[in-house]
C-alpha cells in the first residue's frame, strides 16, 4: 500500500469533480430541496419530525452517498480511467482507498448540509451537546456507503444498470431497518432479515445519540432501540471493513460494455 498514490488518486478525483460545476450544484441544492418536501410532508403535530429525524438523517446520507459514489465511479470505468490505472503499479487496495477518500469529500459536505440544514433550518429537537458525536457517527455511515457504492458499481456495466441498484440496495433498507415501520412490528423473518442491513445500525445508533431523554426513553420502553451504541459502532466497522475488502476483489479489468 502506497500513501504516496492513495493522496495521488484522491486528488485527481477532487479536482475533477469540482470542475463539474453542475454535480457541485446538485450536492449542494439537492439534499436541501429533499430534506424540506419531507419536512413539510409531515403532520404538523409536535414532535413528530423530532422523532423521524435521527431515521431520516442516516437514510438520507447513505442515498445520497452511495449515488454519488456509485455513479461516478461507474464514469472512472467507462472513461477508461480504471482500466489505465489497473495497468500501472497501483495495487488494487490502494486504488479503492484513494477513490474512498476522493468520494469522502464530496460525501461528508453533502452530508454537512443534511445534518445542518436538518437541525437548524427546520428546527430539529436534538441532546444538547451530542452535536460533535452526531458529526462523527455519520462519518461513519458515509465511509461505510461509500464503500457500498463502489462495490455495487463493479458489478454494472452502465448508469442505467447502477441506479437500478438504488430499489435493490436502499429501499430494503428503508423498509426493513425501522425508518418507516418499526422492526418489532414486522415478520420474524423480515426482522431477521433487517439485523443484516447497515441501516439497521446507522438507525438505531442515530436515535440513540440524537434524540431527546423524553423521546429516547419513549423509545427504550416500545422496543424500537434495539441495540446498544457500542453494537451499533461495531456493526457499522466491520460493515465498512468487508465492503472494502469486497470492493477491491471485485474491481476487474477492462470497461463497461
Amino acid at each position: 500500500m502506497s500513501v504516496n498514490n492513495i493522496f495521488a488518486m484522491a486528488s485527481r478525483l477532487i479536482r475533477q469533480l469540482i470542475r463539474d460545476r453542475r454535480t457541485i450544484a446538485l450536492i449542494v441544492i439537492g439534499p436541501i430541496v429533499v430534506m424540506s418536501l419531507i419536512t413539510y410532508a409531515m403532520p404538523s403535530s409536535t414532535g413528530v419530525l423530532d422523532r423521524y429525524a435521527p431515521a431520516l438523517i442516516v437514510t438520507m446520507s447513505l442515498f445520497f452517498t452511495f449515488l454519488l459514489t456509485g455513479i461516478s465511479f461507474l464514469r472512472e470505468r467507462s472513461q477508461g480511467t480504471l482500466e489505465r490505472l489497473m495497468a500501472s503499479p497501483v495495487s488494487r487496495l490502494d486504488m479503492v482507498l484513494g477513490y474512498m477518500i476522493g468520494f469522502f469529500a464530496f460525501a461528508l459536505t453533502q452530508t454537512l448540509i443534511i445534518l445542518l440544514f436538518t437541525i437548524y433550518a427546520l428546527d430539529i429537537r436534538y441532546q444538547a451537546g451530542c452535536l460533535w458525536q452526531i458529526f462523527f457517527f455519520l462519518i461513519l455511515i458515509i465511509v461505510m456507503a461509500v464503500c457500498l457504492g463502489i462495490f455495487a458499481s463493479t458489478f454494472a456495466k452502465n448508469e442505467f444498470q447502477m441506479v437500478q441498484f438504488i430499489p435493490l440496495i436502499i429501499l430494503p433498507q428503508i423498509f426493513l431497518c425501522g425508518v418507516i415501520l418499526d422492526m418489532d412490528k414486522m415478520n420474524k423473518v423480515l426482522q431477521w432479515i433487517g439485523k443484516f442491513l447497515p441501516l439497521t445500525y446507522g438507525v438505531d445508533g442515530m436515535r440513540q445519540i440524537m434524540l431527546p431523554e423524553d423521546i429516547l426513553a419513549i423509545f427504550k420502553e416500545t422496543g424500537q432501540i434495539q441495540f446498544g451504541l457500542g453494537t451499533d459502532i461495531g456493526i457499522l466497522i466491520a460493515f465498512v471493513i468487508i465492503m472494502s475488502i469486497l470492493a477491491a476483489v471485485g474491481l476487474r479489468r477492462g470497461q463497461p460494455s
